[in-house]
């Protein structure tokens, strides 16, 4: 049977900076990587040396025939000292941006994927209230140089995930264990987020650069479904819910600080801080109540006998339409999914994955939910983390000690999509 794909939905992949450019050691996760840890040893001064490969790479991407490209940029290359920006880092971007549009490609570009400058770690991070004006500036002047050419943008990735991971669990930068530092990061990337999104809108506004100004957010969501009796598994499900999503969403999203960042007051105003709903969808977690109180009385696991990922990840396709219609109905805007992919070494897995998280959207679609783009996770293999050179979730395969690059099957089955969208009972048979 084949699947018909609306012919507006832009199809694109996803990247950040830090986990392809390679060669910057003035971040954070540089620090990280050097301090020894990274599961598989690798380092992200490697990466995919994309810093001098871009031009390769979006060759790549017209090969494939995305229509659009989530890219992100790296603070730390262009704001290398506080207030001290680099003329030679913004001409970069700026250059790979205008490639890009060259080849019919739309940019949809990110301020902040999980990495910043050493300097602003040396002055406490996300946990100094300072930062929100130092996002600002950094704001401020990425769009006085780039908005010409950029009118989609995204504030900040996954603020849950780089909370969480750095704050709670300590496994990323800054290492800390300590969930009151947490909900201080909190609270300043939530005013972080607010102050920029007004800022990219001001700017443009002001040069009047062409195009409708449309920003928002990368909302890392996943699905907590209880396991069997939901009185009891129930509670900690949404306890876990509150806490990774809805706080950082509410605060983001309509200015409003929750407990326990705040006693549900609007600080910087209400309003509507979002022009899309971004979400970043990859797995669900099935939820059993535990007596601890430190994990929120909640015991994740993975569904029994379910297909996973090489991360141990269920694959759960159906999810993608839950998630969608729940926020959709909740904050009433575009929905664009700036992230879907697979952790699949062997690319088994992957044309499967994409053609039945493709079936969900079309679902949604056709009930006049409005999905607009749709984002694999990701381009090409990259350093994922702290997962390193290990975790492949690219459409293009990439040695990374020679760089170089190989198109996957999945990666020609997907870029068959993008250019016709549509999947045939033919393109089944060769590719899947």
């Amino acid at each position: 049977m084949s699947l018909k794909l609306p012919q507006d939905l832009l199809l694109g992949a996803a990247t950040s900076a830090l986990q392809i450019e390679g060669g910057d050691k003035n971040n954070n996760w540089y620090q990280w990587c050097e301090e020894g840890h990274i599961k598989d040893g690798s380092h992200c001064l490697n990466a995919n040396d994309h810093w001098n490969r871009y031009r390769e790479d979006i060759e790549l991407i017209k090969k494939l025939g995305l229509e659009t490209y989530r890219m992100g940029l790296e603070w730390s290359r262009i704001e290398h000292q506080p207030g001290k920006f680099s003329k030679e880092g913004i001409e970069h971007y700026r250059d790979e941006i205008t490639l890009l549009l060259e080849n019919g490609v739309v940019p949809l570009v990110t301020l902040h994927h999980f990495s910043h400058p050493l300097w602003l770690v040396n002055k406490g991070g996300w946990g100094n209230k300072k930062v929100v004006d130092y996002f600002k500036r950094y704001t401020e002047y990425v769009v006085e140089n780039l908005g010409d050419l950029v009118s989609d943008w995204i504030t900040i990735n996954e603020p849950n995930v780089f909370l969480y991971n750095g704050y709670v669990e300590g496994i990323w930068p800054p290492g800390k264990n300590n969930i009151f530092s947490m909900f201080r990061a909190m609270k300043n990337m939530i005013k972080a987020h607010i102050v920029s999104y007004k800022t990219i809108h001001q700017v443009r506004s002001k040069h009047n650069f062409e195009g409708e100004t449309r920003v928002g957010v990368a909302n890392h969501v996943r699905l907590f479904d209880p396991a069997g009796n939901k009185k009891i598994h129930g509670i900690p499900a949404r306890l876990l819910d509150y806490f990774f999503h809805r706080l950082v969403m509410e605060g983001m999203a309509r200015g409003k600080f929750m407990f326990p960042i705040g006693t549900g007051g609007h600080p910087l105003g209400e309003g509507r801080y979002y022009d899309f709903i971004g979400i970043n969808y990859y797995t669900r977690d099935i939820i059993k109540f535990t007596l601890n109180p430190a994990s929120l009385f909640a015991r994740m696991e993975v569904k029994e006998g379910a297909d996973t990922s090489d991360l141990g990840w269920e694959i759960y396709p159906v999810g993608l339409k839950r998630v969608c219609r729940k926020y959709y109905e909740e904050y009433q805007a575009p929905v664009f999914i700036t992230e879907n992919g697979i952790c699949d070494k062997g690319d088994t897995k992957r044309g499967h994955f994409i053609y039945d998280h493709l079936k969900e959207v079309v679902k949604l679609i056709n009930e006049g939910i409005p999905v607009e783009r749709y984002y694999y996770w990701t381009l090409i293999d990259n350093f994922e983390w702290i997962e390193g050179e290990s975790a492949r979730f690219g459409l293009i395969h990439n040695d990374f000690k020679t760089q170089k690059r190989s198109i996957r099957i999945s990666g020609y089955f997907y870029g068959k999509i993008c250019k016709t969208k549509e999947i045939t009972p033919e393109m089944e048979r060769i590719y899947l």
